[in-house]
C-alpha cells in the first residue's frame, strides 16, 4: 500500500506542505528531514529523491512563498486606487496581510537564513516580488522633476525594512499586544512620515 502523501507524483508538494507546518510550529531549524518525511507520510529516505537536505527543502518553500508574495503585492498595486499614495499604502498593507496569512512561507523567506542568490530561480521570484514595491514607488514620484526625484529602489527598500520591522514587532507574537495601535496604523503613519520627509507628498496630505 502506498504511504499517505506519496502517490500520483505529489511527493515534492507533500513535503513542502509538511515543511510549512513544521516551520510554523518549530521554526526553520527546529525540525529534521525525517520529521518532514513522517508528517508527509513517507519514509525517511523518500525526501532525498527531491531535496539534498533541509536547507534545500526550506529554499523551495521560500521560492513558492516569494511567488505568492509577489502576486499579492502586484494585486494590491493594480487595484483601483484614488491616488498613487493609496496604491503605495495598499502594497504595505499587503505585506502585513501576507505575513499573517502565510507565516510558514514568511519565515522561510526572511528568517531561515536562506541566501536568495543561492539559486537563479529563487533570486528571480524574489526580485519579482520586490519589483511591485519599486513600481509603486516610481508611480508615487512621477510628479517630482527627474533631477530631484529620490531613487525608487531606495524608497522601496526603506518601506520594505519598515514593513518587516512592523511585522516582527507588532504583527506576530505577544509583543504586538503591548501596542495601542494596530500594525496597519503603525505602518501607514510611518510611511506618511517617511514620504513627507523626502518631499514626495505634501506635509498636509
Amino acid at each position: 500500500m502506498a504511504r499517505k502523501g506519496y502517490h500520483h507524483g505529489n511527493l515534492k508538494e507533500a513535503l513542502v506542505k509538511a515543511t510549512i507546518k513544521l516551520i510554523e510550529e518549530k521554526g526553520p531549524t527546529g525540525f529534521t528531514m525525517a520529521e518532514a518525511a513522517k508528517l508527509a507520510g513517507v519514509s525517511a529516505a523518500a525526501p532525498y529523491r527531491h531535496f539534498k537536505g533541509r536547507e534545500e527543502l526550506i529554499a523551495e518553500v521560500a521560492r513558492q512563498g516569494f511567488g505568492i508574495f509577489g502576486d499579492l503585492m502586484q494585486y494590491a498595486q493594480n487595484k483601483n486606487h484614488s491616488s498613487a499614495l493609496t496604491a503605495f499604502e495598499a502594497v504595505g498593507r499587503a505585506y502585513l496581510a501576507f505575513a499573517r496569512k502565510f507565516p510558514g512561507y514568511y519565515i522561510a523567506m526572511f528568517e531561515s537564513g536562506i541566501h536568495l542568490n543561492r539559486d537563479p530561480e529563487i533570486a528571480s521570484v524574489a526580485n519579482g516580488a520586490m519589483n511591485g514595491l519599486v513600481n509603486a514607488a516610481e508611480a508615487l514620484c512621477q510628479h517630482i522633476p527627474a533631477d530631484k526625484r529620490p531613487p525608487a529602489t531606495m524608497i522601496a527598500n526603506h518601506i520594505w525594512a519598515m514593513s518587516h520591522g512592523v511585522v516582527e514587532l507588532f504583527a506576530r507574537g505577544e509583543v504586538g499586544n503591548n501596542s495601542p495601535y494596530s500594525p496597519e496604523d503603525l505602518l501607514e503613519s510611518g510611511i506618511g512620515i517617511y514620504l513627507r520627509g523626502l518631499g514626495v507628498i505634501p506635509q498636509d496630505q
